[in-house]
């Protein structure tokens, strides 16, 4: 392993965004596929826009994927690697319980590979599909950089350590993320994200039984024993509670307007709002969605730039559910 590099990168939007790169090798850099594959980021753009148009919750699928992806290790599409020879998947993890819509990632990658074979890495797919599903969600445009490789091996072992429990403190949360580069604000602004979405009843029973959480408005749970009436829910479930019933399908300032009246749905939601170094940040991004935006881009690309593979590093698959060495 070579050492580590830490050199300023563009201003975002007034805000010096770092990166962090293996010395000597090649860095990430915006459109890193002029030359190879011109075409290869309009390409993931519009298979983005059909699946969204024919499924509208992949929108959401693409944000989360690159969270579980960057928060492990690399981002580096290990997330994608399935079980076999000798490889015990990151899917199988409880952390990433819910998880879905894998196969689409697929129909994205053979476009890419139809247009230019062997040449746009899985884990590049990852970020660009999010940067993607974040505008299809009404969110702001996060510019991200290409030239990730992929890994040919899991990280299933850090996973549990990695990302954090639906349940649990704010702090492991808050250190989680500087772990990766992260800060407070930044954290504040990707929790955000739990503004679309849903969340399975199995992670929401501990709020509401055997007695309610006091930190839960009374009118809002309520809503919650309606949508999750067990104590003990059937993990395979449907059931679930959206994150905001105003705008579940946009991302946008409202998660935070729900948190200052003790609406969050997750434990580790409502404590922004409470916790003295978060709490401030949750007040200016309820008034002020531009603020928010810049945040939430501000620390999306933060995390889709988590230790990538560049250069000589990893590989490039040709299917993103198998390494090209298994």
């Amino acid at each position: 392993m070579k050492p580590m590099a830490l050199q300023a990168s563009s201003d975002f939007n007034g805000w010096l965004i770092f990166v962090v790169w293996v010395q000597g090798d090649a860095k990430l850099s915006l459109n890193y596929y002029k030359e190879r594959c011109p075409s290869a980021e309009e390409i993931v753009k519009e298979q983005v826009r059909k699946l969204y148009e024919k499924h509208g919750n992949t929108a959401v699928s693409w944000v989360r994927n690159l969270f579980h992806d960057c928060m492990v290790q690399s981002c580096d599409a290990s997330l994608l690697l399935e079980t076999g020879n000798g490889t015990v998947s990151e899917k199988v993890s409880q952390r990433s319980f819910g998880m879905r819509n894998f196969k689409y990632v697929t129909a994205i990658k053979d476009a890419l590979e139809r247009a230019c074979p062997s040449t746009v890495s899985c884990a590049d797919i990852v970020a660009l599909s999010a940067r993607e599903g974040v505008v299809m969600l009404g969110g702001p445009y996060v510019p991200m950089k290409t030239g990730r490789k992929d890994s040919n091996v899991s990280y299933l072992s850090m996973v549990d350590a990695s990302i954090p429990h639906h349940d649990a403190d704010l702090s492991l949360v808050l250190s989680r993320f500087h772990s990766v580069g992260i800060d407070i604000e930044g954290t504040v602004a990707l929790l955000g994200g739990h503004s679309v979405g849903r969340v399975h009843c199995v992670n929401l029973v501990g709020r509401l039984y055997p007695a309610v959480d006091p930190t839960l408005d009374p009118a809002y749970a309520a809503y919650l024993k309606m949508r999750c009436p067990t104590p003990h829910p059937d993990p395979t479930a449907v059931a679930y509670a959206r994150n905001d019933r105003d705008t579940p399908m946009t991302i946008d300032n409202m998660y935070y307007k729900h948190l200052l009246q003790y609406r969050g749905l997750l434990r580790v939601d409502q404590q922004l709002a409470s916790h003295p170094s978060t709490a401030p940040f949750v007040r200016k991004m309820a008034a002020d969605n531009d603020y928010f935006y810049q945040q939430f881009a501000r620390a999306l690309l933060l995390l889709s730039e988590n230790n990538p593979l560049t250069g000589e590093q990893g590989e490039i698959r040709k299917d993103c559910r198998y390494s090209n060495f298994a």
